[in-house]
C-alpha cells in the first residue's frame, strides 16, 4: 500500500480500520495501479481505427497474431486490428515497438484481410525479433514460460528491443532499478562506442565533458572481459552522446540514430500516456467525505460489481476472446438497467 493511502486511512477523517474498509484502500489503489499502466502503455492509441495510414510510428503498442502470420515471416498488428481483425485469435502481446507500420491484411498476411484499412505492398523499413513468435531473451522462452516457474525480472534492451532475464544478462541489474534504460549484451558487442561510454567513469555514468569537438570519449575499448554482459543506463545518458557529424553518421550507419531522441524512450512514451489525475485520488476524496453507513453502502456495491464483472470477463477468457470497449459498455449498461429496476421496485415495496 502506498504512503499516501496509509496516511489516508490513519488520519482523522480517514475510514475506520476495520477488515471492509481496508479491501476498499487496496481495490483504489490496485486500480490505480492498473489504470496507470493501461494509460501509460496504451496512451492515445486509437482502438476503433488502423494506425496504418500514420505510417512508421514512432512508438505504439503492438501484437503479433500467430494465427494468422508465418512463423518464417513473422508479422505485426496495431491495437485496433487486434480489436477488430484478430478477436478470439493467439495474439502475443508485444508491448511498445518503434517506427512500425501495421502489417494486418498486407504481404506478411495474405490471407487476411484488414476490416479497418486497405494495406497495399510490404512494409519494408519494419523490424522484427523473436518477440514476434512469442519468443524472449538470449534462452528464447516464452514469457511467462510454463516449464520455469524461477522469479525474475525481464527488461527490456533499448536498442534491439527484445526482453531479457536477468539471470541471463551477463551482469546483474543495479539493485533497487537504479537505472532508466538497459543495453543488452548482444548490442553492446554490435556497438563497441556504447562500452567507451561506460568505460569513461567505470560504469554507465559518463558526465560528457570534454574540450574536442568530438564528445565520444577517447581511449581504447573495454576490454572483452570487461564488454561482456549488459549495460545500465542513468536517466539522462541520451543527452551526453556526441552529436559531431562523424557521430551521427555512425550511428547512422549502425541504423540506431534513435538514441539521439529523449522522447524516443520507453519512459517519455509512458510519460505522455499516463492520466494527470487517476481513478484513485477520486476515490479516496470521496469515501473520506462519507459517514460509516455510506462507506460500508459503497463496499458493498463494488463487491457486487466485482463479483459480476469477473463472471462477466470469464467468459471472454474461456473462449479466448479479446474484451472490446462495447462488450465494458454494454455490462455497464446491464448493471444500470438492474439497478434502476431494483431502485424501483424497492420504492414501490409496502
Amino acid at each position: 500500500m502506498s504512503d499516501g493511502a496509509a496516511e489516508a486511512g490513519s488520519s482523522g477523517s480517514a475510514i475506520p480500520p476495520n477488515e471492509d474498509s481496508v479491501t476498499m484502500l487496496d481495490v483504489l489503489q490496485e486500480e490505480e495501479e492498473l489504470d496507470e499502466d493501461a494509460a501509460a502503455v496504451l496512451g492515445n492509441t486509437d482502438d476503433k481505427h488502423c494506425s496504418y495510414d500514420q505510417g512508421y510510428m514512432k512508438r505504439q503498442p503492438l501484437y503479433s497474431c500467430l494465427t494468422c502470420s508465418d512463423k518464417d515471416r513473422p508479422a505485426g498488428v496495431c491495437l485496433a486490428c487486434s480489436y477488430h481483425c484478430h478477436e478470439a485469435h493467439e495474439l502475443v502481446e508485444l508491448y511498445t515497438k518503434r517506427n512500425f507500420r501495421c502489417d494486418c491484411g498486407g504481404c506478411r498476411m495474405p490471407d487476411v484481410t484488414c476490416r479497418l484499412t486497405a494495406k497495399t505492398g510490404d512494409n519494408e523499413a519494419n523490424s522484427y525479433n523473436q518477440n514476434y513468435a512469442g519468443l524472449y531473451c538470449t534462452c528464447s522462452r516464452p514469457y511467462p514460460d510454463p516449464e520455469d516457474a524461477t522469479p525474475d525480472q525481464m527488461v527490456q534492451c533499448v536498442v534491439c528491443e527484445d526482453w531479457f532475464h536477468g539471470r541471463h544478462m551477463g551482469v546483474r541489474p543495479p539493485a533497487d532499478s537504479d537505472y532508466a534504460e538497459m543495453t543488452c549484451a548482444g548490442c553492446v558487442e554490435r556497438l563497441p562506442f556504447l562500452g567507451r561510454y561506460a568505460a569513461d567513469t567505470g560504469e554507465a555514468g559518463w558526465t560528457g565533458q570534454s574540450e574536442s569537438s568530438c564528445r565520444l570519449p577517447s581511449g581504447k575499448l573495454p576490454s572483452p572481459s570487461k564488454a561482456k554482459g549488459a549495460l545500465f543506463w542513468k536517466q539522462g545518458w541520451r543527452k551526453l552522446l556526441c552529436t559531431c557529424d562523424d557521430c551521427k553518421a555512425m550511428y547512422q550507419t549502425s541504423s540506431v540514430e534513435f538514441l539521439l531522441d529523449e522522447e524516443d524512450s520507453v519512459a517519455a512514451y509512458e510519460a505522455r500516456g499516463r492520466r494527470d489525475a487517476g481513478s484513485y485520488a477520486a476515490g479516496m476524496r470521496a469515501l473520506e467525505n462519507m459517514d460509516r453507513v455510506q462507506q460500508i453502502e459503497v463496499v458493498h456495491e463494488y463487491n457486487d460489481l466485482k463479483s459480476e464483472l469477473m463472471s462477466y470477463l470469464k467468459k471472454f477468457a474461456e473462449n479466448k476472446k479479446v474484451v472490446r470497449e462495447e462488450d465494458i459498455q454494454e455490462f455497464f449498461s446491464g448493471m444500470k438497467s438492474r439497478k434502476r429496476q431494483k431502485t424501483e421496485m424497492s420504492h414501490y415495496c409496502r
